[in-house]
């Protein structure tokens, strides 16, 4: 708060020029609005905006001073209106915001078009126009291509935050992994506490889709980071959001007293600052802790809670959530027609705002919950209005469960007496639509693995491999081709087995582990590929120095490949692959650089056997080792 402190002081001078003035009120509101305290920002504008719904003070500003004004108060009447759930202020906010990306085109001031573009982004987002979130944040991103500017890393997590809330989580993955390099070069700890937030949220929306306990893990380090950075910036509305996060975090692995001590601490902190939507969603998520309890009543109860406030305002994804957690507990409580038409109502919301996702899954809870009590023609229809709403989706936990819809559809028509005898079943979608969402999820597994049989039966849930080659063998004979190797992307440079001589791994004569050095200094980047290998059986050493690993390089001891950053600290990863090369033991060792400083030919005339560009290629990390080590046999 020290700059608040120093902005306040510069604003006491009576010798200020307008213009002078209006600028540090700006800044100063940025301040107080990055802190949540989003009343006291609005003050701090003093006499160039008075209340919310009112237009901002202009006469006598320069331009980019207006629109410098212009922009603050949008951003503020966005916030604002989120909070109080104050119906109408996305769109006045969305308006002030244009008036200011117009004003700032004129000036030819990039910076400020792209930071518009970044908050006009996030009321889209509020909203749940998430398409129109991403075409904003992208131009944005374009225009921030060459900055190593905060603005740009904020413009990335927001890019993060629209595809987790699409359920798009692989995107918002690779989106947060290119952040990373940005944000260790700001200094901003609320930024970094934002990323280790958002982060830790991905982690957990994964973990919880794919019954993951690794990653529940590593999302409570993630959180607790978070909340490192947040006390230490004073951001207290943040706080919240993580005590909320690791409130129902807690409740995902059965930990309910302590899931329901940090809910409490989130309601606390945002009766506090006044937030009602916020509070709103500590409520979603407490009534979700008690559906998991088997304390349904008192479920309903507070999920009823969440939609009164929601349905105030214009955050219409977070409504349909709460109305579909609501229809659950309706559901449960056996009323079935008023659990009907409050998941319809939840449907009929998310699709209207644009979140297909949330539609599809209010529209796969209704056949979850009430299928035995609708009739066949509604079955039918829900079941084909799911599988067009999820047509896009990436989750292949809402794949699994539209199959699994899909199934318990057919049977309830096939077993319901209303049922007609007479039914053409060669006409009949059902089937067919069984066998789509198979082959879909599927086709997504064999090409998350890389065409390895195994791996994708793991990734699947089959408890051996032989059940899906019997699938591909049988009535998804199409997919059979994908089982084989794919072709290395363009900017891999994996050498044929004629120009290597590996020696075959342990791991593929059954033996020991495979053993790898990965060397970078990127703790977040080492994690994530160290925790992809050893998915695969791996044992994964990582090294954070060029020194240090020049050492264990030369060692004796035993390594079946080596993975190397290039920008290290004391000596380069070209460095260590050049004196590899040199080494008796290491000459025939598979050798990859991960790198986003080197190019392929620099790499090859060095040793390498394939070069990976960071971030974008950490996804295929596992499977261009898999064919290293394949072609050593």
């Amino acid at each position: 708060m020290r700059l608040v402190k120093d902005l306040l002081h510069q604003l006491a001078d009576p010798k200020l020029t307008q213009n002078d003035r209006a600028s540090l009120r700006c800044q100063l509101a940025k301040e107080l609005e990055e802190a949540g305290n989003y009343e006291a920002a609005r003050e701090a504008i003093g006499e160039f905006w008075q209340r919310l719904g009112d237009r901002p003070a202009l006469v006598g500003l320069d331009d980019a001073t207006a629109a410098a004004v212009l922009l603050r108060v949008g951003v503020l009447t966005g916030w604002i209106g989120s909070t109080k759930q104050i119906e109408g202020a996305q769109e006045t906010a969305k308006d002030l915001i244009t008036e200011s990306m117009k004003s700032f085109t004129s000036l030819n001031d990039l910076e400020g078009i792209a930071a518009a573009e970044i908050e006009l982004a996030y009321c889209y987002w509020r909203e749940g126009s998430f398409e129109e979130a991403r075409v904003m944040l992208d131009e944005a991103l374009k225009k921030l291509d060459k900055s190593d500017s905060d603005l740009k890393a904020v413009a990335m997590l927001r890019r993060g935050i629209v595809e987790g809330s699409a359920k798009r989580f692989n995107d918002a993955l690779r989106i947060y992994i290119e952040a990373v390099p940005v944000l260790e070069m700001s200094r901003n700890a609320s930024l970094k506490g934002k990323f280790h937030h958002l982060f830790g949220t991905l982690l957990k929306n994964l973990g919880t889709a794919e019954h993951r306990g690794d990653y529940i893990d590593r999302a409570l380090i993630e959180f607790a980071a978070a909340g490192f950075y947040f006390q230490e910036a004073e951001l207290w509305r943040h706080q919240a959001c993580v005590e909320n996060n690791l409130g129902f975090l807690f409740g995902t692995i059965g930990k309910f007293p302590e899931a329901h001590e940090h809910l409490d601490r989130a309601q606390m902190l945002f009766t506090q600052l006044k937030d009602d939507v916020h509070l709103a969603q500590v409520d979603e998520t407490r009534a979700r802790v008690l559906l998991a309890e088997g304390r349904v009543v008192e479920a309903e109860k507070t999920a009823r809670t969440a939609v009164r406030t929601l349905e105030q305002g214009d955050e219409q994804s977070l409504f349909a959530e709460a109305l579909t957690t609501q229809g659950i507990a309706l559901a449960r409580l056996k009323h079935p027609e008023q659990a009907r038409v409050t998941l319809g109502r939840a449907l009929g919301v998310a699709e209207r705002a644009g979140d297909l996702e949330s539609a599809g899954n209010a529209a796969m809870v209704l056949i979850e919950e009430l299928g035995s009590s609708l009739s066949n023609d509604d079955l039918k229809a829900l079941v084909d209005r799911a599988r067009e709403l999820l047509a896009n989706t990436q989750d292949l936990s809402t794949l699994k469960r539209l199959a699994a819809c899909a199934g318990r559809v057919l049977s309830l028509v096939h077993a319901s007496p209303r049922f007609p005898a007479t039914v053409d079943w060669n006409t009949f979608s059902f089937k067919q639509s069984i066998l789509d969402y198979e082959a879909h999820f599927i086709r997504l597994a064999l090409e998350d693995t890389g065409g390895i049989v195994s791996r994708a039966a793991r990734l699947l849930g089959f408890n051996h491999h032989q059940s899906l080659l019997a699938l591909l063998n049988g009535r998804h004979e199409v997919l059979r081709q994908r089982s084989t190797p794919i072709v290395p992307r363009r900017r891999s440079i994996i050498r044929s087995k004629a120009s290597n001589g590996f020696h075959p791994s342990s791991k593929h004569r059954g033996k020991t582990k495979v053993r790898i050095l990965h060397v970078e200094d990127n703790q977040t980047i080492a994690r994530m590929v160290q925790e992809r290998l050893e998915l695969d059986g791996c044992e994964v050493e990582i090294c954070a120095d060029g020194t240090q690993a020049l050492e264990l390089i030369s060692s004796n001891a035993h390594y079946n490949l080596l993975l190397l950053d290039n920008e290290l600290p004391g000596v380069s990863g070209l460095q260590l692959l050049q004196h590899a090369r040199s080494l008796a033991h290491h000459q025939r060792t598979p050798i990859i650089i991960l790198s986003d400083t080197l190019d392929d030919q620099t790499a090859s005339r060095a040793g390498a056997n394939a070069f990976l560009r960071k971030p974008e290629d950490i996804a295929v990390v596992g499977e261009t080792v898999t064919k290293l080590l394949q072609s050593a046999k």
